[in-house]
């Protein structure tokens, strides 16, 4: 009658891993779309600032202040507009899983001259 004395202990000891890598899995995929989304914040003020050209030194401390950790832009510009792109390499469960890059691009029209 006590045949199933145990069972319980070792369903739990299966699925136990499997909740667990299921909630690294969700916590990584918050963490990666998280850090886009400063890229792309980041990428969408230093174009501003280009656009109303700021100096190049300004633009770049802005993406850096708004980047995830460790992240870089990138400034190109013509005569008409200002691209800024920002990237980012976020280290899943503290390097555990592999790197993944994310980045976030943003274009600005230059204002015009006040003079």
């Amino acid at each position: 009658m006590h045949r199933d004395r145990g069972s319980a202990t070792a369903e739990a000891a299966v699925v136990l891993p499997a909740l667990v890598l299921l909630i690294a899995v969700a916590v990584g995929a918050v963490t990666v779309v998280t850090a886009q989304l400063r890229c792309q914040d980041a990428a969408r003020e230093a174009a501003r600032a280009a656009a109303r050209s700021e100096p190049a030194s300004v633009v770049r401390d802005l993406a850096a202040q708004t980047a995830p950790p460790g992240g870089s832009a990138e400034v190109a510009a013509d005569a008409e507009q200002v691209t800024v792109t920002v990237r980012a390499t976020v280290h899943l469960l503290g390097g555990l899983l592999p790197d993944v890059t994310v980045s976030g691009r943003a274009v600005g029209l230059r204002e015009p001259d006040g003079g």
